[in-house]
C-alpha cells in the first residue's frame, strides 16, 4: 500500500470516528446525512451515478433510486429542525421523468437549498443542479447538454416526435425558469453539431456554465456551505 492510499484510509477512519451511529447508519443506507455544526443543522444529499427510474439497473451499476430520494425530501421538508440542504451532484443523469420529479420538488421546497457539481452533471442532472436557490459548480467539473434519448422498440410514427418535442420543451422550461440561461442559448447548446463525436449536444465546463447562466457561480464545498448558511440566516425569523 502507498503512502497515499495509507494517509486516505487514516483520513476516512478518524472522519468515521467523528460521527455519530446514526450519522454513519444515514450514508449507508441513503447516501445522505444531517450535520449539526452548532449554529446551522444542515442535509447532505447526494445523487450520484445513474437516476434510477421507473426500470431497475443492474446491480453493477451505481445509482440514485428516486422512490428514495422524493420520501427523504419530504421529510426534509417537514424536519423544523432541518434548516438547509445541500445537494452534491455527480451523475451521469439517468431517466428523465424520475429527474424531473426530484428537481420539481426540490425547486418547490421552502427549506434553503444549495447545489453544487462535482465532477459531472450530466443529461437531466442539469435541472437538478438548477433546481436549488443558489447552483455552484466546481471548476473542474463539467455539464453535457443534449436532446432527449431513449432506448428500446420506438414507433416511426408523428405523435412519437410529438412525444419527444413536449418532454424537451418541458426540460427547457424547467432549466430557463430555475436559471439564468435563455431558452434560445440553451436549445442552441442541446442541438449544437460540432461537439460531440456521436451525438448533438455540448460539453460545458465550470467557467463556461457560469459564463451562460446556467449555474450562478464558481465554487467548492466551503463556498457552498457558506452560500447554504447564508441564506439560512436570511430565513430565520
Amino acid at each position: 500500500m502507498s503512502k497515499e492510499e495509507t494517509r486516505r484510509e487514516e483520513d476516512a477512519r478518524r472522519s468515521a470516528e467523528t460521527m455519530s451511529p446514526d450519522q454513519l447508519e444515514q450514508i449507508e443506507q441513503s447516501g445522505s446525512v444531517t450535520t449539526d455544526g452548532g449554529c446551522h443543522t444542515l442535509h447532505c444529499l447526494t445523487v450520484i451515478g445513474q437516476i434510477e427510474g421507473h426500470y431497475a439497473l443492474p446491480p453493477e451499476n451505481k445509482t440514485t433510486r428516486y422512490e428514495h430520494v422524493i420520501p427523504q425530501l419530504v421529510a426534509i421538508e417537514e424536519d423544523p429542525a432541518i434548516e438547509g440542504l445541500l445537494l452534491l451532484l455527480n451523475t451521469v443523469g439517468g431517466d428523465v421523468e424520475a429527474g424531473l420529479a426530484i428537481a420539481e420538488l426540490i425547486a418547490g421546497m421552502r427549506t434553503p437549498t444549495v447545489s453544487l457539481v462535482l465532477g459531472g452533471g450530466h443529461s437531466i442532472g442539469v435541472p437538478l443542479a438548477v433546481s436549488t436557490k443558489r447552483s455552484f459548480i466546481a471548476p473542474s467539473a463539467t455539464m453535457t447538454i443534449h436532446p432527449v434519448r431513449t432506448s428500446g422498440v420506438v414507433l416511426g410514427v408523428p405523435q412519437t416526435l410529438s412525444y419527444f418535442d413536449r418532454m424537451q420543451e418541458r426540460i427547457t422550461r424547467f432549466v430557463t425558469e430555475n436559471s439564468h440561461v435563455t431558452a434560445e442559448t440553451f436549445t442552441r447548446l442541446m442541438l449544437n453539431t460540432d461537439e460531440l463525436t456521436t451525438d448533438m449536444g455540448t460539453v460545458l465546463d465550470g467557467e463556461d456554465a457560469v459564463r451562460v447562466g446556467l449555474i450562478d457561480e464558481l465554487g467548492s464545498l466551503s463556498t457552498a456551505l457558506d452560500a447554504l448558511k447564508a441564506l439560512v440566516d436570511e430565513n430565520r425569523p
